[in-house]
């Protein structure tokens, strides 16, 4: 036995996956999954029949979930496709600053002051608007491979 001390540095990630493998024959329309290391979710799923020496192929068109970058890939159906986890998490709004980004509260009672108002002009039309009228907005934010945006808005009344 050494007295020498082994020091091991790893950039590894200690949290879970970012996705999981799922096989392509089995995603339908609305589900979730990656394509060229995106996150999308299926607007169209097709399913060719084999021919004499291949396999059946899946023909997916699909939105990015966070840019609405329409996509598309092929893939034979008895391979995995990697879905991505997705996370929705409702937070009270508690300001909309002039920079772009949201005060959020989160259920612990903290702040979550990192997350920019959405990108989709009608959602951020509802947020400002709402917001400059005195309403209790909730919003909901979806997270999934790293990235996190605001994908939804719920009023809940008028602040008293």
């Amino acid at each position: 036995m050494s007295d020498e001390e082994h020091h091991l540095e790893s950039k590894a990630d200690a949290g879970a996956s970012k996705t999981y493998p799922q096989q392509a024959g089995t995603i339908r329309k609305n589900d979730y999954l990656v394509i060229k290391e995106r996150p999308c979710k299926a607007v169209e799923v097709s399913t060719s029949k084999t021919g004499k020496h291949s396999h059946a192929k899946c023909h997916f068109v699909v939105i990015d979930i966070f840019n609405s970058k329409k996509l598309e890939d092929i893939v034979p159906s008895s391979h995995n496709c990697d879905v991505p986890h997705v996370n929705r998490t409702d937070y009270q709004l508690i300001d909309v600053s002039e920079d772009g980004f949201v005060s959020l509260l989160t259920k612990n009672g903290n702040t979550k002051d990192d997350l920019r108002l959405p990108t989709d002009d009608n959602l951020l039309t509802q947020i400002c608007d709402g917001f400059a009228d005195g309403k209790d907005l909730v919003v909901t934010v979806m997270t999934t491979m790293g990235e996190e945006q605001i994908c939804a808005l719920k009023d809940i009344g008028r602040k008293n």
